[in-house]
């Protein structure tokens, strides 16, 4: 069990990259919300922060480690951030390059797909350059895939087989976030020809969707499922707050979502090191995310005095 300053660290590491990571849903949110009864937004808000947080970023965290051990059962796998049986301990380190590495691939393939082929301000030189080259994005995932796998049979074939699943996670995600901003436009064009229960139902399901990113991104902070859900429950708790009262001063600051971006890829790497035994303290994920968001908030700063 990590120490009180390192249980600090982590918290506050998970609920800004879940804050960060989330604008966009909270964008989206926003915009539908704006389309809904007085009585339905105050139910999404109240009842939505539930789901949200102990249904959504607690449940599905749980599942992860459960799947990922299933010799501890689900009890085992929910009290195992408290349980000091060495046995356990031993169970979940074995496993957990499995689980590392098919959540680093995630990250990995995410950043690069917004690099390559999603509209930007482009906060670092290259990035216009990169852009141009999208269809490039598909070459560089399928050889950076390759060679991890290479890498991982040498290791442990379960390895190579969870950087496959964490491939295949994103490809699914993807497609469902997709999906999901061609049905936001439709219903912003035709918002009289959907229900309130219908929309509030649809929200849920995008925020499920776009919560795998922080919650895999998590495990690059800690294993602990306790941490997880205080962490990324508060940013979801700040999220929610956004979408109703500072969703438009948060669009001004443009280069946000390149800091969570990068952010993206710094745990995507730190889950893929670790995964192959390179050893990395417990302080180091929250402290780059802290430096990476940090740096992107400055420069947005300093573009809206510009302005």
């Amino acid at each position: 069990m990590p120490d009180l300053f390192s249980i600090i660290l982590i918290v506050f590491g998970l609920s800004l990259f879940e804050i960060i990571i989330s604008v966009d849903n909270a964008i989206i949110n926003a915009e539908v919300l704006g389309t809904m009864s007085k009585r339905a937004r105050r139910w999404f808000l109240l009842w939505g922060i539930i789901i949200a947080v102990f249904l959504v970023r607690g449940l599905l965290p749980w599942l992860i480690i459960w799947m990922n051990n299933p010799s501890l059962g689900a009890i085992g796998a929910l009290t195992a951030s408290f349980s000091s049986d060495p046995k356990i301990a031993e169970v979940i380190e074995q496993s957990a390059p499995v689980l590392l590495i098919g959540g680093g691939v995630f990250l990995v393939f995410l950043f690069f797909h917004w690099l390559f082929l999603e509209r930007k301000n482009y906060g670092l030189i290259g990035e216009k350059f990169i852009e141009r080259q999208g269809v490039w994005f598909f070459a560089v995932v399928s050889v950076l895939l390759s060679v991890i796998v290479w890498k991982a049979i040498k290791v442990n074939p379960a390895m190579a087989f969870g950087a496959v699943v964490g491939s295949t996670a994103f490809f699914i995600t993807h497609g469902f976030k997709e999906n999901a901003e061609k049905a936001e436009k439709e219903m912003l064009e035709g918002s009289g020809k959907m229900s309130d229960i219908a929309k509030i139902f649809y929200l849920e399901v995008i925020d499920a969707t776009f919560s795998v990113d922080g919650i895999l991104g998590a495990f690059a902070f800690t294993f602990s499922i306790p941490l997880i859900l205080i962490g990324n429950g508060i940013g979801a708790l700040v999220v929610r707050q956004l979408t109703i009262s500072n969703v438009e001063n948060v669009k001004k600051y443009k280069y946000l979502k390149n800091g969570a971006m990068y952010s993206i890829l710094a745990l995507g790497t730190i889950m893929l090191a670790d995964s192959f035994g390179f050893h990395i303290p417990e302080w180091f994920a929250p402290i780059i995310t802290f430096t990476i968001i940090g740096f992107f908030l400055w420069k947005s700063v300093k573009e809206l005095k510009k302005q």
